[in-house]
């Protein structure tokens, strides 16, 4: 398959690294620079070379805020029947634009990134699959689903297939608490000169967080389903606040029980 990668980051390297040797694949980046460093693909720097190239699939890993914008770009030069897709965290009106665009489209997150996961060895990582049904819509085009089902396959990842309704909401889940838990965590920190072990663990996920672009950040927090997860995070933190005030070790028991029972 002819594949166009938009974005040579972290991730967009990713891709070209996993799939050239199976796959003809192009990068293309507005910034020569970051096109130093992938190998074993074409490197484009002008639009026209997309259009030459006739890709069959695009995968957009360009920064969450261009990720529209970089698609607008290139539609121009792509071919009709050509598939496009994304890898973003935010699914946020990309439904609506997909069906608009006129393009057989596909949208996946993988649920790892180059803060935190090693690219090398996914075993324990996860991805989701949008497959949105198509009844009054486009819907996710077949083809692009079963590529990136044996792909994932391929990779090792645990893979849901979820609508993009459902993702939000488990995005709202997964990662809305952590995020806010560890800007939380932040946003009280004062220098420790003996910090300890845990202490250490909390700080190198703040610090991993806040190396991730602010757009993401916000937008992943402004999801519509975030404001109902911080209310149970401030539901349980007034529990635990009581708990402590009151020195109630049969309540802090109940309660330590509780949070062992929901991470087993």
């Amino acid at each position: 398959m002819k594949i166009l990668i938009l974005g040579a980051g972290k991730m967009g390297s990713f891709f070209c690294d996993v799939l050239s040797f199976k796959h003809d694949v192009a990068v293309y980046d507005a910034e020569p620079k970051r096109l130093r460093f992938v190998y074993n693909v074409q490197r484009f720097m002008k639009l026209k070379e997309i259009e030459e190239f006739r890709p069959q699939l695009v995968i957009n890993c360009v920064t969450l805020s261009y990720t529209v914008q970089a698609f607008k770009e290139v539609f121009p030069y792509l071919p009709a029947k050509c598939v496009i897709s994304d890898i973003a965290s935010v699914k946020t009106g990309l439904k609506d634009f997909y069906e608009k665009s006129g393009f057989r489209y596909v949208s996946v997150h993988p649920m790892f990134g180059p803060t935190f996961a090693n690219l090398s060895n996914l075993q324990q990582e996860n991805a989701i699959i949008i497959n949105e049904p198509a009844d009054s819509c486009r819907g996710t085009d077949k083809t692009g689903l079963k590529f990136y089902r044996t792909l994932f396959d391929h990779l090792g990842l645990n893979v849901r297939e979820y609508t993009f309704a459902e993702h939000d909401e488990t995005v709202a889940y997964s990662l809305s608490i952590p995020f806010t838990s560890t800007l939380i965590f932040g946003s009280i920190m004062k220098h420790q000169d003996v910090p300890g072990t845990t202490f250490k663990k909390h700080m190198a996920i703040a610090r991993g967080l806040l190396s991730e672009d602010d757009y993401l950040i916000t937008e992943i927090l402004f999801n519509p389903h975030t404001p109902g997860q911080l209310k149970r995070i401030r539901e349980k933190m007034e529990t635990l606040l009581s708990i402590v005030k009151e020195r109630d070790s049969a309540k802090m028991k109940k309660f330590l029980d509780g949070v062992r029972k929901n991470i087993e």
